[in-house]
């Protein structure tokens, strides 16, 4: 949290390394008025289009399936038709989907 917040007051940006830490840190954020808080739990967060984004600013992930709550996720964090031209692209050159795929690097949309 505290390098986070570092990162935040200097300029820096807050990348992460798959959705389930988008998830924990949004979540985090959402519980405690938009700023991070140390320690454990559960959370049932559910990102859809429309989700305003408190912490992350990049996101590597991999290419999640059609139809699933993970493309839900990084369609709201991305953009949605931005993510339709980076998977029209994916599919045309043959990337690989889903666990031990292909990755992409997305920047949040403002």
């Amino acid at each position: 949290v505290t390098a986070i917040e570092q990162a935040q007051t200097r300029g820096g940006r807050v990348f992460a390394v798959g959705t389930t830490s988008l998830r924990a840190l949004e979540a985090s954020a959402a519980q405690h008025q938009g700023r991070l808080t140390p320690g454990f739990g559960e959370t049932d967060i559910f990102i859809t289009p429309g989700y305003r984004f408190r912490i992350v600013e990049c996101l590597l992930t991999n290419f999640h399936l059609p139809r699933s709550t993970l493309l839900m996720l990084v369609s709201a964090f991305g953009g949605l038709e931005a993510i339709r031209i980076a998977y029209r692209h994916a599919i045309t050159e043959k990337y690989r989907f889903f666990s031990y795929g292909d990755a992409m690097l997305i920047e949040r949309t403002r």
